[in-house]
């Protein structure tokens, strides 16, 4: 366990507030909270943030997803228990979490259209930029 560096949300409480107030606009989203969890969850697992992780699993599980499901998130181009919707969602997260190496290919933003609206890829963009901050805040800052 880590000391906390700085309280991030105390100094800098209008950035902090930002960051909230865009998590409350995405709650409103047709993506469903569901899946906002999973890609959270899964950016998370990538970043290696403890808090995060614990705090997405404990409202995942709370939200009635299947453990199992949860259990396999790390693996879900193997899985199952995905669906369309879900694997082109978690690939676009990959994608960007990797986006130094990726780049944000086509392959991986094209399957996005089939499922997805244009304004439902806009704020799963904003979904997955928004945990990149929230992790990067977590881990520097050793929440």
């Amino acid at each position: 366990m880590s000391i906390l560096r700085l309280p991030y949300w105390t100094l800098s409480p209008e950035a902090y507030q930002g960051l909230g107030a865009t998590k409350k606009a995405l709650e409103k989203s047709s993506l469903g909270k569901q899946l906002i969890g999973l890609v959270w969850l899964r950016m998370s697992q990538i970043n290696g943030c403890a808090f995060c992780l614990e705090m997405h699993t404990r409202e995942l599980r709370a939200g009635d997803i299947a453990d199992a499901k949860l259990d396999g998130l790390a693996g879900w181009r193997a899985s199952e228990r995905f669906n369309e919707r879900e694997r082109a969602a978690l690939a676009w997260t990959e994608a960007l979490t990797h986006v130094d190496k990726t780049s944000a290919p086509d392959e991986d933003f094209d399957p996005l259209k089939a499922h997805f609206s244009d304004a439902e890829i806009s704020d799963l963009t904003f979904a997955i930029a928004l945990m990149s901050a929230f992790n990067r805040l977590a881990i520097g800052m050793r929440q």
